[in-house]
């Protein structure tokens, strides 16, 4: 690898330092496999995406799967017909 490659293609992009954060906070908060904290999550994903599209409790799930050694928290949202035509 040179050191071009190194300085710019070596980056990872935001989202995927966020999305392993966000892994690794989960993971060592859940080490005791204390699973509260998933209503929280959900009022706060119902609020966040309220910002920007119209959805109800009912419209989001939020799910926590054992596979393998790891814990996956699985998150559906439903957003509506006509919110589709807003993004």
């Amino acid at each position: 690898m040179s050191l071009f490659d190194f300085i710019f293609h070596g980056r990872q992009k935001s989202a995927e330092v966020a999305k392993e954060r966000l892994q690794i906070i989960l993971a060592h908060q859940n080490g005791g496999s204390n699973h509260n904290f998933l209503p929280a999550l959900q009022k706060d994903l119902i609020n966040v995406i309220s910002k920007y599209v119209s959805v109800g409790e009912e419209d989001i799930r939020v799910a926590l799967e054992k596979q393998g050694d790891y814990e996956v928290i699985e998150v559906n949202i439903v957003i509506p017909e006509e919110a589709k035509h807003e993004l």
